[in-house]
């Protein structure tokens, strides 16, 4: 029931990997890496697969090698979502993985070699119609750039993105998209801050290298949270040292915390006390766990006392408030005569959440 906060976002170009629109009036759109062997065609393929079920709009896939380049093709064949070939270095494999279908290529384009070798890649992708990812990373800025400013700072990323960003222009290539990635909260978002008043291009956000999945979706959020609160950004990516799936899942609840994008159950529940007249917390991760293949936005208040339930529940599309032995359930902010009985909770919510979202559905469809 609740509407969106309006963010104005910064007006950037608007690119495509493969199908998904980036930047523009475009949704910002979610993405994960994988963290397989590429060379593993079957667990790569069914790792991308989950992370796709779990609502990612993009994969990127590291290719290190030729062989993981032809892995790559297979890869390509099995899948449906776009997929992003990671490159470092060898140009080489960025002209094989283009030839092979990559929807876009991650490569610094003044780190493979001289001018004909750049020039190479961008006429290949220029002719694929895919764009670049220009990524810089505070942790692997070029030597020259280090010596200059001592340490990493903003500066010194956005110095070094614009180096790459130049060599785009002076080949009149304007399909890329750009990141200034830190592990460092502060300086990543100072740096999209300077970035962000310099080029038109879109920006993918990150807080790279941010930890296991707690502290790091933590620090991603403050991060990413600080940044897409100003209108700044068009695609993201949580880097968590976790599986995939968590990326995508902590990288929606960022943009539905703030109301950018909905997708799935929005559960607001109490952290629960000796007033509950249920388990809060167990109740919540179930449904959770139960819920995980809901697409359609919905907000749903599970509240274990009479103190704040009826409050959060008239705000909810629907709401549960605790009550002695059976428990209060509304709907659309009205109260229905229908309780539910406390140790049930679980299932007769369930069933009612998806019951509802059956109607959604239909009613979307017609």
């Amino acid at each position: 029931m609740s509407s969106n906060v309006p963010i104005k976002r910064r007006l950037s170009k608007q690119i495509h990997v493969g199908s998904v629109a980036v930047g523009g009036d475009a949704p910002i759109s979610v993405q994960s890496m994988t963290n397989t062997r590429t060379t593993d065609v079957a667990a790569t393929v069914s790792q991308i697969q989950r992370i796709e079920k779990a609502g990612a709009d993009i994969v990127r896939v590291s290719v290190p090698t030729m062989e993981a380049a032809e892995a790559f093709r297979e890869i390509k064949r099995q899948i449906s979502i776009p997929l992003v070939a990671d490159i470092h270095f060898d140009y080489r494999i960025a002209l094989k993985v283009a030839e092979y279908g990559a929807d876009c290529l991650r490569i610094n384009p003044g780190n493979i070699g001289h001018e004909g070798r750049i020039r190479s890649v961008v006429d290949s992708a220029r002719d694929h119609n895919i764009p670049i990812r220009i990524g810089v990373n505070g942790g692997s800025l070029e030597k020259d750039i280090q010596e200059k400013y001592g340490e990493p700072t903003a500066k010194a990323l956005v110095e070094s993105a614009l180096r790459h960003v130049e060599i785009l222009d002076r080949l009149n290539f304007d399909q890329f998209k750009v990141s200034v990635k830190a592990s460092d909260v502060f300086l990543a978002v100072d740096a999209y801050r300077l970035l962000a008043k310099q080029i038109e291009q879109p920006l993918h956000l990150g807080i790279t290298e941010a930890g296991g999945q707690r502290a790091g979706a933590v620090k991603s959020a403050i991060g990413l949270g600080m940044l897409l609160s100003e209108g700044i950004g068009d695609t993201l990516r949580v880097s968590l040292a976790a599986d995939p799936v968590e990326e995508v899942k902590v990288g929606f609840d960022i943009l539905k915390s703030l109301r950018i994008r909905n997708r799935g159950i929005n559960f607001i529940a109490c952290p629960s006390c000796s007033r509950q007249e249920f388990d809060v917390i167990k109740t919540v991760n179930e449904l959770e766990q139960r819920l995980e293949d809901v697409a359609t936005p919905m907000d749903v208040s599970i509240i274990g006392c009479v103190v704040n339930g009826p409050g959060e529940a008239l705000l909810s599309d629907m709401g549960i408030t605790g009550s002695a032995r059976k428990s209060g359930f509304y709907v659309d902010g009205v109260r229905q005569k229908e309780r539910f009985d406390n140790d049930k909770l679980v299932d007769a919510l369930e069933a009612k959440i998806r019951s509802r979202i059956a109607q959604i559905d239909v009613k979307q469809i017609d």
